[in-house]
This record gives structure tokens, sequence and C-alpha cells, in this order.
């Protein structure tokens, strides 16, 4: 069985990868966590892997684990992966996701290990693109808008930097907005469903609060998106950067009201300033070609469906909490 190392395992994407990893059954899994991490999103999973307590930004400790478990396949994930917790500290979004991939490089340098290891990118980094431009390639100039997307753009570049002066054996996913069961509240299905399920459970006025709804997203369903990050590693090719995403892009009112449409409460809308980005992207629709060709993935899941198990999921979540159920 190859041993497979997830750094960010008690993460949204982390948490669906190790349940992939689990289901295909070829795998040995352990997974990096910090010991403040939450570890509600793998509970039912504690007792098939191995979690093993460690901090990225600690160059000592990436040496001695990544020397201890010795690797075939290392997922990077662990990241400040919040798009406006970026604008509020952005010395901190830089800070974590660089040192972080850097210590991780330099570990498996140190251990002169012949592992093969993704990097989780971004469709942030492509920022700023111009109507002529869309489908998004892989060839589509980096112009990242935010602090957050900056700090992606170092990463894709250290993992082309290291592969070119190291022979590291790296593969470059630019993942496009994914979303499902166990997503953050912070990102916007998952809170349009939180608040919805609220409403419906009576813990909030009938009234949704929201942000930008004009601009439009490719999003893929994370189970889908994790599927592309095993493969990448399978089947991808050293030192190249592949687009996931479904090359189709949604508004995201449609979005929000997509999920309305699943409930039967009435609900009002008003727009929160706060909500608003100092700067957004206004489109970001990618093109699959590249991966597909190289690996055969495709996204499986339907959008619509990947909103139901959303919403369903925040129903239950809220429903376990209520001391009325």
């Amino acid at each position: 069985m190859k041993k497979a190392l997830i750094t960010g395992i008690t993460g949204f994407a982390g948490s669906h990868l190790a349940d992939h990893l689990l289901n295909v059954g070829d795998y040995e899994v352990y997974g990096l966590h910090r010991w403040r991490s939450r570890l509600e999103n793998i509970v039912h999973i504690l007792d098939q892997i191995q979690l093993l307590e460690a901090d990225t930004t600690d160059a000592h400790a990436m040496v001695d684990i990544i020397g201890n478990v010795q690797p075939d396949f290392i997922f990077h994930l662990a990241a400040q992966s919040f798009v406006p917790s970026s604008w509020n500290a952005p010395d901190a979004t830089l800070t974590t996701n660089i040192r972080s991939q850097v210590n991780l490089f330099e570990a498996v340098l140190a251990a002169d290990l012949p592992c093969r290891i993704q990097i989780a990118c971004s469709s942030e980094e492509y920022g700023l693109v111009h109507p002529q431009e869309i489908p998004i390639t892989e060839d589509n100039p980096l112009r990242p808008m935010s602090p957050y997307a900056v700090s992606k753009v170092a990463q894709d570049l250290l993992a082309w930097q290291y592969f070119q002066s190291y022979g590291l054996d790296v593969v470059r996913t630019r993942g496009f907005n994914h979303t499902g069961p166990r997503r953050g509240e912070v990102f916007v299905c998952s809170n349009f469903a939180k608040q919805i399920a609220e409403i419906e459970a009576g813990r909030n006025k009938p009234i949704m609060r929201v942000g930008n709804l004009e601009a439009t997203r490719d999003f893929t369903d994370v189970r889908d998106i994790v599927h592309g990050y095993v493969l990448a590693l399978e089947k991808g090719k050293t030192g190249e950067v592949y687009n996931l995403c479904t090359g189709q892009d949604i508004r995201i009112g449609d979005v929000l009201d997509q999920l309305i449409a699943m409930s039967d409460v009435k609900i009002e809308i008003q727009q929160d300033p706060a909500r608003l980005r100092p700067s957004d992207v206004p489109i970001l629709r990618g093109s699959p070609a590249k991966f597909h060709a190289d690996t055969g993935w495709e996204a499986q899941i339907p959008f619509s469906q990947t909103l139901a198990d959303t919403l369903d999921y925040w129903r239950a979540k809220i429903a376990a909490k209520d001391p009325r159920s």
C-alpha cells in the first residue's frame, strides 16, 4: 500500500480527500493537524488514519514528520484559504502559505525522498481575466487580486522552481471554486445554505444577508476535486500545472436562487456592505481540457446535487444543536 500524507487533513478538502483514499483502499493515510485543529470533519475516520500533530510553519517538525513517515504521495492542502481574511491579515496569509510550502519542500529534500507532491493551487491566481480570455487555460496570465491570490501564485511558482532546481516531483493543481458538505460557513454556498437552514429552524428571521451576487464562478463538487488530486499524482506529469474545473460558470445570485428554491420558507434578500471585498474577480470559468487529456478526469456530480447535499448538511448540523429536536 502507498503511504499518503495529507497536510490540512482536518479541513474541508483534506477530510474529503482522506475519505476518498480510504474508499479506494490502496493507501495508508497519514494526516497533519495542529493541536488547536477541530476534528469534527474526520471524527468518523479517526480509527482508520494515522493523525500526526505538527505545524507546517515549523521547519524542524516538518523534517521529523517527513523523515519518519517516508510518504509516497504528499497532498499539500494546508493553507489560510479564505480570501476575505487575507485582506484583514495579509502578512499572516503570505507567511503561513509560503513558509509552510518551503518547509515541506526542504524536508523532502533533506530526507532524499522520491515521493510525488501535489500542490493545491487556486484559480484565484488568474485574478483579473479579460472577456476574450474565457475559458481560462493554464497559459493565461496571472493577475492576482487579493493577498490570498498572491500567496497562491507564490506557492505555484515555488513548486515550479523546486522542480526546475532540484528535480522535485511536483504536480500543481489550480482548483477552481469547490463546495459541498463540510464547507466552512464563511464560504458563499455554505454560508447561503447555513442561513437558509437557520431560518427553516426558526433560529433567524427570514432575511438573508449577502455580498456581491453578480460575480460568476466555476463550481465543482469537492468529492470530484479530491478525486482529481489523486489522479494528478497517479497520472499527472511532473512539473505540470492543471486546472480542475467544470468549464461552466454560474452567477452567485443564481446559486442563491437554487438554494432558496430547495426550501419552503419565504426569504427576503438584503445586501450587507460588510460582505463586499475591496476588489473582486468578476468571472472565473476554466478549461479542464489539459487535465482531462492527461488523466481522464472530469466532474461527475451535478451542481444541483452538490447544493442539495450542502443544504442537508447544514440542516442536520443545526438540528443536532437544537434542544427542541
